[in-house]
């Protein structure tokens, strides 16, 4: 576990002084949450009305998750150029463990997040969103939404290992963008059709969005939903355990494997 940590501790440095960089993908990753928030939430925050919210406190933090999501992006996109390029090639003959280098990628991915999550919030409180709940509330949403993000781009890892293309890699990248459209991170999901509704409640997007809504005291949970989004704090840590469950010994193993 030490050697982990140690080795870790080196691939996190790594990652970081790769963003550092690269500052344009980082003003671009930065700046287009923000973006978005400024656009859904004064182009549609008159149009959509919000039962019990105002929209851009509905907004706020489901862009959030949506961005939190955008692990999978990030990470698979990360990974298939480093395997591309035969970066991963030379970081598999050192002697490091196994799972150090995609850790220290998630590790640092969740920390480009946290800082990003800082201006996102003073523009959402400059455009009138307020945490209502309590301290601990907000902290918990918070801590939360960086579970979420670990758990999306241990995900995102695993599926840039497995195309090894990062053009490939972006293309399917891409795709993921459908992922919030498709929950209640945009919009509630009780007013879509039966078996679209179903999609979007079974989506983790949707109960990662419930949970930072009710944490940070925007909107109440919504009744008579899919369980996970009616009990979302458990919702969202059952969804992360299984995230984390099914892709870190995946990616790690994938890693490890090589081309193979």
């Amino acid at each position: 576990m030490s050697t982990l940590a140690h080795d870790g501790t080196a691939m996190l440095a790594r990652q970081l002084q790769r963003v550092r960089n690269n500052p344009g993908l980082l003003v671009l990753t930065q700046t287009m949450p923000v973006t978005m928030l400024l656009f859904f939430g004064y182009v549609f925050g008159s149009a959509l009305a919000v039962p019990g919210a105002e929209y851009r406190s509905f907004l706020v933090p489901g862009l959030l998750v949506a961005t939190a999501a955008g692990g999978v992006m990030t990470g698979m996109f990360q990974a298939a150029q480093d395997t591309h390029r035969g970066v991963t090639d030379r970081l598999r003959t050192l002697p490091v463990s196994r799972a150090a280098v995609p850790l220290g990628q998630a590790a640092a991915d969740v920390a480009v997040m946290a800082a990003g999550t800082v201006p996102f919030l003073l523009v959402g409180l400059a455009m009138g969103w307020r945490a209502e709940g309590s301290a601990a509330g907000a902290a918990g949403a918070v801590a939360l939404l960086l579970l979420f993000r670990f758990a999306c781009t241990w995900a995102g890892i695993f599926l840039g290992l497995l195309t090894r293309d990062e053009e490939a890699a972006g293309q399917l990248g891409g795709a993921t963008f459908v992922l919030p459209l498709l929950s209640s991170a945009y919009i509630p999901a009780e007013g879509l059709p039966g078996r679209l509704r179903a999609v979007a409640e079974w989506n983790p997007i949707s109960a990662v969005a419930t949970a930072v809504r009710d944490l940070f005291g925007n909107a109440p949970v919504p009744e008579g939903a899919a369980w996970p989004v009616a009990h979302p704090v458990a919702g969202s840590l059952a969804w992360c355990a299984v995230l984390l469950a099914v892709f870190v010994p995946a990616a790690v193993r994938r890693y490890a494997r090589g081309i193979r």
